[in-house]
């Protein structure tokens, strides 16, 4: 079958990934969370191609099978609990260990075996799997973004995927024998040069789409471990259950060097979003405003208006490392009006930074009960950790909230349900439509629950405090 998306000779690996958000985009194939840049798509017909899972020979032989906790998998967790298997998904970016185990209750109905296997079902149902238990993973599935018949993928760029093999390859919860499967559109299978593919690339042996089954034998060998020369000891420090694999590895007598990674040239294998490059243009902005606001100080009627407007500072967002979440919507626009970049850091290009354009209307959602103390990149992290991505974070911390855009109602009343039960540094947080912003009107609904109007002056923080100033953080 002839690829729907024609790869370019010579295109790198972003350059595939941009391709095919973008068709995705352009042509609606997704399904919440939206846009799919920089995000393992959740593509229409992602439960048909799923449920092809149970098809598979191999999974019908299987007794524990790793599925990890994209979106778009939602049906293969669901199908792999359904056959009474166990479920295991790796925890959110390796933070705590490498995969937790998912226990549905005793009994539990077909609908709550659906919850179970809903991100949130994750968090809630998921027992931690010791470094040392004794794990054997049968069947792996895995998200991409792209594929190629032949079995070469390409995920989102974070490479949690590819180290997460080695991991397990370490722990001997897996062997070159271990079948994996993605599942993905139709339009996702290109052609992927070979040459694109590194050691540490994991490959796949079947494929799942909402059409058709496709066995890749695949000629390429899977990796055969951690590859320690593409970590550096800042993942180290990220990712704990490293440091304890290495020690073991090292016992072994095994080589353990670690590789000296420049910051501005990170590998795919590196977790984390790429590295960006400061925009002079957030200053020049700042600036800007201020020569504004000097000019209307001028008059009494000037004066007053730059009395009430907030102190606004562009930020430029940075990713913390999945997904995805992502973090995951801070690249740069192309002409078709998505995030877009050139070459990424494993191709020796350079970001391309541009502001995304938000649409004349759009919803927001009021976040309150922010912790004092809270930086934005913890609230960034947990947001991606529920697959919440607003087009817009405004932040206000030292206000001890924040304020998320979206284009749509439905994209807000989504947002607001997977943000039910946020509770960060011991504190709980308060989600709701806003009635106002800083700035100008929105036109989100008024909240059903009364509180405070969320307009109000914000307040300059002292120097220092670089997360309590008021941020508009594109997300």
């Amino acid at each position: 079958m002839e690829p729907v998306i024609k790869i370019n000779s010579g295109a790198s690996k972003w350059d595939i990934r941009q391709q095919v958000w973008d068709y995705i985009e352009e042509n609606n194939l997704a399904n919440f969370p939206r846009p799919v840049h920089n995000r393992i798509p959740n593509f229409k017909g992602a439960f048909t191609a799923c449920a092809r899972v149970s098809e598979l020979q191999e999974f019908t032989q299987t007794a524990e099978v790793k599925v990890d906790p994209d979106k778009p998998l939602e049906g293969a967790r669901l199908a792999v609990l359904q056959a009474q298997k166990t479920l295991l998904v790796p925890t959110p970016r390796l933070r705590t260990g490498l995969f937790n185990k998912i226990t549905p209750p005793q009994g539990a109905s077909k609908e709550q075996l659906r919850v179970c296997s809903s991100s949130q079902g994750v968090k809630d149902f998921s027992v931690p799997v010791d470094l040392n238990a004794k794990v054997k993973v049968d069947l792996l599935v895995i998200g991409s973004v792209a594929v190629s018949e032949k079995g070469f993928r390409i995920g989102k760029g974070e490479g949690y995927a590819d180290l997460e093999h080695g991991m397990m390859v370490s722990m001997g919860a897996v062997n070159e024998s271990t079948v994996v499967v993605t599942v993905v559109h139709d339009c996702q299978i290109v052609d992927i040069p070979e040459e694109l593919i590194g050691s540490h690339d994991l490959t796949v042996d079947y494929i799942l789409t909402p059409t058709r089954v496709i066995k890749t034998n695949c000629p390429l060998p899977k990796p055969q471990g951690i590859i320690w020369t593409k970590l550096d000891t800042e993942k180290l420090e990220k990712i704990p259950i490293l440091k304890t694999l290495r020690d073991l590895e090292e016992q072994a007598g095994k080589d353990v060097t670690l590789g000296a990674v420049p910051a501005a040239a990170e590998s795919d294998l590196q977790i984390g979003q790429p590295k960006k490059q400061t925009r002079r243009r957030a200053r020049q902005n700042v600036q800007q405003d201020a020569a504004r606001e000097s000019k209307q100080e001028k008059g009494p009627e000037g004066e007053q208006k730059a009395r009430q407007r907030p102190a606004r500072v562009r930020k430029e967002s940075r990713g913390d490392g999945r997904g995805g979440n992502e973090g995951e919507d801070e690249r740069g626009k192309g002409k078709s009006g998505r995030n877009m970049r050139e070459k990424g850091p494993e191709e020796g290009g350079s970001e391309v930074p541009s502001q995304r354009k938000l649409p004349l209307s759009v919803t927001t959602v009021y976040l309150g009960g922010i912790p004092a103390g809270l930086r934005v990149s913890e609230l960034k992290t947990a947001l991606r950790e529920r697959e919440v991505a607003p087009l817009r974070l405004t932040w206000q911390g030292a206000q001890h909230r924040a304020f998320l855009d979206y284009s749509d109602p439905q994209a807000a009343d989504q947002a607001l349900e997977s943000l039910q039960g946020l509770s960060l540094n011991g504190h709980s947080l308060q989600a709701e439509l806003a009635r106002s912003q800083p700035g100008g009107k929105r036109s989100g609904q008024p909240s059903r629950r009364s509180r405070p109007s969320t307009a109000i002056k914000s307040k300059t923080a002292p120097p220092g405090t670089k997360d309590d100033t008021t941020e508009n953080t594109e997300q």
